[in-house]
């Protein structure tokens, strides 16, 4: 029989390399000519799908090997790590995050550079006033061990229609110097009245108010670290809070269901740069000017 073109009839063709000289049960042999799937470590607010039950969500947690999603109504699921997940429609093995190596020296959520071991601070005189609870909540997440550091107490004043009778009981002074921080404070609003009265009072020169554009200081909090392009467009004859939590589909019955909702934002909130620039510039100014010597 006539051997083909070039080659022998052991399969060798004119150049010595033969055809049939790989083994098909080597090692890699059922991959061949298989996609890849790649790899992805499940880290904070990582949004997935889960294939078999189609559930997206952001990934808040892992723990031993179980990773739990949060969908955008904040209902929680767990799923183990492997496959079966999906990203922007295209399929991924989720792994445990690689813990990273330190860089030079820590810093704190604010971005400062950490202090280790600092002495107990006696209290400034000096004050920063915010409006509400929920107000004093994130600066201490984000600038707690800054002020602590400087000795800064924030305290909040329920809103800021009675601020001078505020500052009249207060009594500011060069040492005694008082920091406001303001939702809304925006031209023509009620906040920009009071805060240009205060300008012009007599404690004008030891006071500071400050703001920034928002409703309300929740929507300082990046709308996609809660999965959302943008905040919710609120009718003004709606109580804010209540309207945001209805249109995202979230409790809103009374007040305990309102802090429940903070408190989902608040986690979302882990440094600097969860926050929107319009507040972190604020807060900044405000320590800068109670603790100028």
């Amino acid at each position: 029989m006539q051997e083909p073109h070039g080659a022998d009839r052991y399969g060798s063709d004119r150049y010595g390399s033969d055809r049939y000289s790989a083994d098909v049960l080597s090692p890699g042999w059922r991959d061949a000519g298989r996609k890849v799937i790649p790899t992805r470590e499940a880290v904070n607010d990582l949004v997935v799908e889960e294939v078999a039950t189609g559930f997206c969500g952001a990934v808040l947690r892992v723990e031993k090997k179980i990773v739990t999603l949060e969908d955008r109504h904040g209902k929680l699921r767990l799923f183990p790590l492997g496959g079966g997940f999906l990203i922007d429609g295209e399929p991924v093995v989720l792994v445990v995050p690689a813990r990273a190596a330190p860089q030079g020296r820590a810093r704190t959520a604010s971005g400062s550079m950490a202090v280790t071991d600092a002495p107990a601070r006696v209290a400034r005189a000096s004050r920063i006033f915010v409006e509400g609870r929920h107000d004093a909540e994130l600066v201490e997440k984000v600038w707690g061990a800054d002020l602590r550091i400087e000795g800064v107490v924030v305290e909040y004043i329920e809103g800021v229609d009675n601020l001078e009778a505020l500052l009249q009981e207060f009594r500011p002074g060069p040492t005694r110097r008082v920091g406001v921080l303001v939702d809304h404070l925006v031209t023509g609003s009620k906040e920009s009245r009071i805060a240009q009265a205060v300008a012009r009072g007599p404690h004008g020169r030891n006071v500071l108010v400050v703001g920034h554009p928002y409703v309300d200081v929740w929507q300082s909090v990046k709308p996609e670290r809660l999965g959302l392009s943008a905040w919710p467009a609120i009718a003004r004859s709606i109580e804010w809070k209540h309207g945001i939590c209805e249109a995202l589909g979230w409790p809103h019955e009374d007040q305990a269901d309102i802090a429940r909702a903070w408190q989902r934002i608040l986690g979302r909130v882990r440094t600097y740069a969860d926050l929107e620039p319009q507040l972190l510039g604020r807060v900044e100014q405000l320590i800068d000017f109670v603790t100028a010597e």
